[in-house]
């Protein structure tokens, strides 16, 4: 009988609806704690509640609490995988932080809900039981960081919300799935070509993320770079151009020594250095900015975040990156 870990953080998925106001917040008992009798006879389950936030709430440094919390459990005890249930608003950046930090072949599958537990079509249970059961399956092994939820299995770097509501709204657009569960069965149709992971010891530093939009000048920049920032994340318009009145503040962020880190704002194609223009891709690689793929803006973030406890340099940073 295989054995998993469940751990806890909190969101919709923990939470109920007032059927008087419509509210939904948390409850005094976590609504799924009885999810061990569901599977009993079949998967054994330790259940366990680390933290009770709705996910705006989560920060990088509860994501490393988490990462630390399941590398002590999975050291105390033989778990065949592990389980964590999450808000969905930051679901994707605790899953590619644990996806980037953690250091094991065992699954570990993130999911949550949409609705809360007492809502009609309440998602949160069945999703619960498709993340244990892709846990507890072999294939499951050596894919980094899963998120289960409406019975497609996504990797974690991939995987984005995509809908305010709807309960399909995690998809992994230009990548799609890379697996399924049904009723029985949990069937993997991709594999992972490659997966990294950093040891850090701590999550301090202070990045932001820009959106770039048409007639954009340099003053958020200016803003940004004056707050002692560690790092900036800009989304850029198309395959990764800028406005040319944002060049001069970039190029003051540069030489500061602050790492700049370019991906689109566009949700599906590669960042190129391929226009010359004032702005261009080109330019902007030339001054020094990193050009990053695969990844959206949220994520590239917590990347930084990561890498600039590893190194500051910029030749590093951007192997990393690339």
């Amino acid at each position: 009988m295989k054995r998993i870990l469940v751990i806890h953080t909190g969101g919709t998925i923990s939470m109920q609806e007032d059927k008087e106001t419509g509210e939904v917040n948390t409850s005094s008992r976590h609504p799924l704690e009885e999810i061990s009798t569901v599977l009993k006879g079949r998967v054994e389950i330790e259940d366990d509640i680390l933290f009770y936030l709705p996910s705006p709430h989560i920060r990088p440094d509860h994501m490393l609490k988490l990462g630390r919390y399941v590398h002590e459990k999975m050291a105390e005890r033989n778990y065949d995988g592990v389980v964590i249930t999450h808000g969905t608003d930051t679901l994707e950046e605790t899953a590619y932080f644990l996806d980037l930090f953690l250091q094991t072949r065992k699954p570990v599958v993130v999911t949550g809900a949409m609705r809360s537990s007492n809502e009609i079509g309440s998602d949160g249970l069945y999703n619960l039981l498709s993340a244990v059961r892709v846990a507890s399956c072999d294939e499951a092994q050596d894919k980094g960081v899963l998120v289960v939820m409406n019975d497609e299995i996504h990797t974690a770097k991939n995987v984005t919300k995509t809908s305010t509501s709807n309960v399909a709204t995690f998809q992994s657009p230009q990548y799609g799935p890379i697996g399924i569960t049904t009723k029985t069965d949990v069937f993997f149709h991709h594999k992972m070509t490659r997966h990294e992971s950093y040891p850090i010891q701590r999550i301090g530093k202070r990045v932001s993320l820009i959106k770039a939009y048409a007639g954009m000048d340099g003053d958020l920049i200016d803003a940004v770079r004056e707050s002692s920032v560690d790092g900036l994340i800009i989304e850029a318009l198309g395959q990764g151009n800028l406005p040319p009145e944002t060049m001069e503040a970039l190029k003051k962020t540069i030489q500061e020594g602050i790492p700049v880190v370019l991906v689109s704002r566009c949700y599906q194609g590669t960042v190129q250095d391929t226009y010359g223009y004032p702005g261009g891709g080109r330019q902007l690689r030339d001054m020094g900015i990193i050009f990053a793929n695969g990844v959206t803006g949220p994520k590239a973030r917590i990347k930084l975040m990561v890498a600039l406890e590893m190194t500051t340099n910029r030749t590093e940073l951007e192997h990393m990156f690339s």
